[in-house]
């Protein structure tokens, strides 16, 4: 829609192919409905928040920033709000309002849009694009600008199709993985029982066991699922995960390990105290009824069997080893990484068009002329918080201004 909107703008006659009977349904289903707009922060913070190819969006996100697309909705009436995490939201908290901006500037520009219309082939001549072929006609363009996501959501359209046309064209795909998606565990069942449970202000960290190396640390929110673990800062571990080096047999060898600090504002002494002062408060009870205001009543028996201390044993009956071996857990909740949900689930799809391939300054491909990317479709992502959807507007963007004016 921005490659298309911008390209009009541009002086192109401009047609949408798009195979859905509507636009945006992936947009309609980011950020849980509400649309994480983009973030608040410096342009030159979204590469850094790009691990997938961040260097190669130097140009795009210089053309099209932050501030650009918050000014695009203010002038289609929309106004925003900023959330924690410097993430920027419509006031009115609906993804289809950041939407219908996007189609009222489309209608006013009179963009053609064939909907239900399915690509099944672009035509190249003297390796320039000459026209399109769809299930219904033959379209003559010396220009087509692809943005067709990637393959995870399958159910809003976006099931790879890009993909096997830029390939039948000649470009090559990186690897399609998914990326921001939720990881399984090999302790499923202790997952099992927490399954619901969400845990904000956690620090993590993700270390390769055989390097000793940390891979990725942050701190924020997580949840338990039946299959392990996701959330923000889980979806972000992925990112990073996703593209290190080896990762498919360290984690089918088990050694890829997850650590959660539950109270990393304590140090270990801290938390002790804390502790202390909490057994003394509960010193003849049972130890399981002793970590209420600790703990989320659902963690405790979960992290009372880590301990390897007895539940029933009295407060005042407990070690001060013990008590060394309950820090442990509080401060190095240990899960092992198995595996990644299915790209299906993914929020985005990590590889894609070459990034070698394309020229970051306008989108075009390097070995068709008169053919540009944008979006999803290039080997490039984001974590949460906006930068995804900030790519898609200034590769779109970027695109749309450079397939010329209309009589290139």
């Amino acid at each position: 829609m921005m490659a298309a909107i911008t390209a009009a703008e541009f002086g192109n006659d401009v047609t949408i192919i798009e195979k859905n009977s509507s636009f945006g349904k992936k947009l309609l289903i980011t950020g849980k409905g509400r649309c994480n707009i983009t973030s608040s922060l410096y342009m030159s913070e979204f590469i850094k928040n790009t691990p997938g190819n961040g260097q190669f969006l130097y140009s795009a996100f210089q053309n099209y920033t932050n501030t650009d697309i918050i000014e695009f909705l203010k002038r289609q009436g929309l106004e925003v709000k900023e959330e924690r995490g410097n993430r920027i939201f419509p006031v009115t908290d609906k993804s289809i309002d950041v939407l219908k901006c996007f189609e009222n500037r489309i209608n006013e520009l009179k963009i053609k849009k064939l909907l239900n219309t399915r690509v099944e082939k672009i035509l190249i001549q003297n390796n320039c694009v000459i026209s399109v072929r769809t299930n219904n006609e033959m379209i003559k363009t010396n220009k087509v600008i692809l943005a067709t996501g990637g393959r995870s959501y399958p159910l809003t359209g976006s099931t790879g199709d890009g993909y096997i046309i830029a390939e039948n064209l000649g470009h090559k795909i990186t690897p399609i993985k998914p990326s921001l998606v939720p990881l399984v565990v090999h302790e499923k069942e202790e997952c099992k029982k927490l399954q619901g449970l969400s845990l904000r202000n956690v620090k993590i960290k993700i270390t390769d066991l055989v390097k000793s190396k940390i891979i990725y640390d942050d701190f924020g929110e997580m949840i338990f699922t039946h299959f392990g673990i996701s959330g923000p800062i889980i979806l972000s571990g992925s990112a990073h995960l996703v593209r290190y080096k080896d990762i498919g047999s360290l984690l089918k060898d088990g050694k890829i390990k997850l650590q959660i600090d539950l109270k990393p504002a304590l140090s270990e002494s801290q938390l002790d105290d804390r502790i202390l002062r909490d057994f003394k408060e509960f010193k003849n009870k049972q130890f399981k009824h002793s970590l209420d205001k600790l703990l989320p009543q659902k963690i405790i028996p979960v992290i009372i069997e880590k301990s390897g201390i007895d539940g029933e044993k009295r407060v005042n009956e407990i070690t001060k080893e013990e008590r060394k071996k309950l820090i442990s857990v509080l401060k190095d909740f240990e899960l092992t990484i198995k595996d990644f949900r299915p790209v299906e689930e993914a929020i985005i799809t990590s590889g894609g068009i070459d990034t070698k391939e394309i020229n970051p300054k306008t989108m075009e491909s390097k070995i068709i002329k008169g053919l540009y990317f944008a979006g999803e479709i290039i080997d490039v992502d984001s974590y949460t918080g906006g930068f995804n959807l900030q790519i898609a507007y200034s590769t779109g963007y970027t695109a749309g201004m450079h397939v010329g004016d209309a009589n290139d």
